[in-house]
């Protein structure tokens, strides 16, 4: 385990190399971002967004929990779609979560009585379960199970992120932002897209969002 000093040492090692390479970057980036992308992804160290895509800073905005959820009543997360979407006009939404998920796995077993918040957190994801769980029982192995569950869970995100009223107006606004669910494999590195949502696509009428019309 490295020392907490040595994150230190290491940022100072980097802001220099950046400088040499580019002498006005940290200029720039101070002034404002325009990133085209929010990425929702799981908070698992092993799954760092900018370096697995080679992003710069300044190119994807970014949210993580455990096991990349969109729920309704997170605020912190519809505040952070909201300002990507409205202010910072993505054009692109990505939802990410990854194979062999700790977040899935807990889902999958009964409640820990020391995790009593977590507990709550997943309870999202052991609804997605019930929904599927003649397919998810069928499959032979516990690690099938798990990684099933874990594409049915970043599919019900992409169609969480279609149902609200935030993303339905920047559709009907801007065409825009396509959303993205992606999966990651920890064993190779490798992501695979999942799903994906453009605007205009079939949304069932009971997530509708209707403005109410000016009189």
């Amino acid at each position: 385990m490295k020392k907490i000093e040595t994150f230190l040492d290491n940022n100072q090692e980097w802001a220099n190399e950046v400088k040499t390479e580019n002498p006005g970057f940290f200029e720039q980036m101070a002034k404002a971002q325009s990133p085209s992308v929010l990425w929702i992804g799981c908070s698992d160290s092993r799954v760092p967004a900018e370096v697995v895509v080679k992003a710069l800073p300044g190119e994807i905005f970014m949210h993580r929990n455990i096991a990349n959820q969109v729920i309704s009543t997170d605020f912190n997360c519809l505040s952070v779609l909201q300002y990507a979407v409205n202010v910072l006009k993505v054009k692109h939404i990505i939802v990410c979560g990854h194979y062999n998920c700790g977040g899935i796995r807990a889902a999958l077993a009964k409640q820990n009585p020391d995790l009593l918040i977590a507990n709550n957190w997943l309870m999202h994801i052991k609804y997605i379960y019930r929904l599927h769980q003649t397919e998810i029982d069928l499959l032979p192995t516990e690690k099938e199970r798990v990684n099933k569950l874990v594409e049915l869970n970043i599919r019900e995100q992409i169609h969480s992120l279609s149902h609200t009223s935030i993303v339905q107006e920047a559709w009907d606004e801007r065409e825009a932002p396509i959303l993205h669910g992606w999966v990651y494999n920890l064993q190779d590195g490798l992501l695979k897209t999942l799903i994906e949502f453009n605007p205009g696509d079939a949304i069932p009428p009971i997530f509708q969002y209707r403005p109410v019309e000016q009189s």
